[in-house]
């Protein structure tokens, strides 16, 4: 799936409003923040990444409470919303993305099967947050999140 067109109209927002954009991953492992930097130029509005696959680094590098991820667990809406609002207080950026799923193929559950993919979205005065649940494997519900993520910023920019 080619992200480069949904990067360069999310490029185009933000540059518009002269606004940064932060992205805080788990289950992609880095790869929303790879898609946005594969484009030249992105220095200009892609401010940094996190990736905090553990729940230790979700704590450390964002300040999500330990105690949020030991009642809800790190795939949920409260930790998803944590990391999007950790991501903006550590860095200089007005836009965050954070991503929090079962990628699979292992660790899912009944309650949160392989797929299930917790998105927040932080932007001045406000944060969202949504489930998706993707169908595939582990490649597949990677890719699907970096493109949802993606397509959802130019969506709450737009």
């Amino acid at each position: 799936m080619d992200t480069l067109p949904l990067v360069e109209q999310l490029a185009t927002q933000l540059l518009r409003r002269q606004w940064m954009l932060t992205t805080a991953e788990s289950c992609s492992g880095g790869l929303i923040a790879g898609a946005c930097t594969d484009l030249s130029g992105s220095s200009n509005w892609f401010e940094r990444g996190f990736v905090t696959y553990s729940n230790a680094a979700k704590t450390e590098l964002l300040g999500v409470p330990a105690t949020l991820i030991t009642q809800h667990g790190a795939v949920s809406e409260p930790v998803a919303r944590a990391m999007a609002e950790g991501a903006l207080r550590h860095s200089a950026a007005q836009v965050a993305v954070a991503v929090t799923g079962v990628a699979g193929p292992t660790g899912g559950t009944p309650d949160k099967p392989v797929g299930l993919v917790w998105f927040a979205f932080a932007l001045p005065g406000r944060v969202l947050s949504e489930q998706m649940h993707f169908p595939g494997d582990r490649a597949a519900v990677r890719v699907a999140t970096v493109h949802h993520a993606l397509s959802r910023l130019v969506e709450l920019l737009d």
